[in-house]
């Protein structure tokens, strides 16, 4: 990188001046250095939400916004989705370049003979209660497996780093399907070395011993896209929490958990539960005009969820993929006329037509049509945010990865501005 260019910073009242490197990104706007700050000028940045502050500096994804656009490794989304395969990306996302033939084949071997858990973990899952929600049990789960897998948690060696980020990659989905198992009460069912990532985890959730589950292809591949299109998301609040639980030098297990529990957050993984939830509200199809209405109203609470998001003011590149294989799952399952997928529709066709949505870019996002195709699998809404851990595991531990062999990587040690009381002088009890 190159820090050339300055950023003058000065001081109106002393009129003392200040120059800051700027740095210069391979895509991007450029970025303001202020790590000599403080020492300089005595003061701090105040950025709540840290929306305008780079937290680190990274090679695997890249978002634009405005544009929509979304790179793994400089490989756009939709190409991704339309030619790879999930493994293929995770290999991809984890060491850079997409693998050769010989690489994605001893890949895809080596996660695959590590998808089982530890039988005594079965043992530690009875201690949940039955209903337990699927996040509980996996923020539990993925923490304790440094209890089960210790022999890979030394984060200064290579070899240890790489098979405890296979094991959670392998393990996840076994993970989160004996979560499901547990609250149905149904037995578990182990992973298969002959099934693909996507048909295994299908497998897990929905095959029982009185009889073998056929897997559909089209329910696969939608899985399969629906885990490309989550592996990863630059900066977002579960990533930056794994980073900066990694930056104390925990170790990856702990990491991982600490991921789950910020994904857990209805503002963040939570976000496709909240569309049935909406959808739930709204009832009929029939009631659909009434609630744009509200939606339109901005006197009224009432939000439309899965439409629009929070970094793509355009659109969401996800979600153009997300919405073909939405439909293609439809089409499958033969379940347009279930109530819910009804009112979903009829608010998609609104949305791509009605000229306020268009105007303010509202447009369906990759959570919608995640959530359609959830609840026409029929996987409950409480193991939604769990599937998208399961995909944005590798993401969480590539980023981890990264920030492990930064060499410039500090621990985690935020500012704050303090606004309590002045320092005070204790009084006895009996002057109080």
């Amino acid at each position: 990188m190159s820090n050339k260019k300055t950023f003058t910073l000065t001081d109106n009242a002393s009129g003392e001046s200040w120059e800051l490197p700027v740095m210069h990104g391979s895509l991007g706007p450029d970025v303001i250095d202020v790590r000599k700050l403080y020492a300089q000028t005595g003061c701090f940045t105040y950025d709540p939400g840290f929306t305008s502050t780079g937290s680190c500096e990274s090679k695997i994804t890249y978002i634009d916004g405005d544009k929509g656009v979304l790179l793994y490794r400089g490989y756009p989304i939709e190409q991704l989705a339309a030619n790879s395969d999930f493994m293929e990306t995770c290999y991809l996302l984890l060491y850079g370049e997409l693998p050769s033939a010989k690489e994605k084949t001893g890949f895809e071997h080596d996660i695959t003979y590590h998808t089982m858990i530890h039988e005594q973990m079965q043992t530690f899952l009875r201690g949940f209660r039955r209903d337990a929600h699927p996040m509980a049990v996996m923020c539990g789960m993925v923490g304790a497996l440094a209890a089960f897998y210790h022999d890979s948690t030394d984060i200064s060696d290579p070899k240890h780093r790489m098979v405890s980020s296979y094991r959670m990659i392998a393990k996840m989905p076994t993970i989160a399907a004996l979560a499901y198992k547990y609250n149905l009460g149904q037995p578990y069912v182990y992973p298969k070395n002959t099934h693909g990532y996507a048909e295994n985890f299908l497998h897990m959730l929905f095959s029982n011993p009185c009889e073998e589950y056929v897997i559909d292809p089209v329910l696969a591949k939608a899985m399969d896209v629906i885990l490309i299109l989550h592996a990863d998301h630059e900066q977002n609040a579960s990533t930056s929490t794994v980073r900066l639980a990694g930056s104390s030098g925990a170790n990856p297990f702990a990491c991982i958990s600490a991921g789950i529990a910020s994904l857990w957050g209805p503002a963040h993984g939570g976000a496709n539960e909240a569309v049935l939830e909406m959808l739930e509200e709204i009832g009929s199809a029939k009631n659909i005009p009434k609630f744009i209405e509200k939606a339109k109203d901005k006197d009224d609470p009432f939000r439309l969820m899965g439409f629009g998001h929070r970094v793509y003011k355009n659109f969401d590149p996800r979600a153009r993929v997300m919405r073909e294989q939405c439909h293609n799952v439809l089409d499958a399952l033969g379940v347009h006329d279930e109530p819910l997928l009804e009112i979903a529709l009829e608010l998609e066709k609104i949305a791509l037509e009605d000229p306020y949505f268009i105007e303010k870019k509202l447009y369906p996002n990759v959570d919608f049509y995640s959530g359609i195709i959830f609840k026409a699998m029929g996987i409950p809404t409480t193991m939604f945010t769990a599937l998208f851990a399961v995909a944005r595991t590798v993401g969480w531990i590539a980023q981890w990865n990264e920030m492990i062999e930064d060499p410039s990587q500090k621990i985690g040690r935020p500012r704050q501005l303090f606004t309590g009381a002045e320092q005070r002088d204790y009084a006895d009890l009996s002057k109080r």
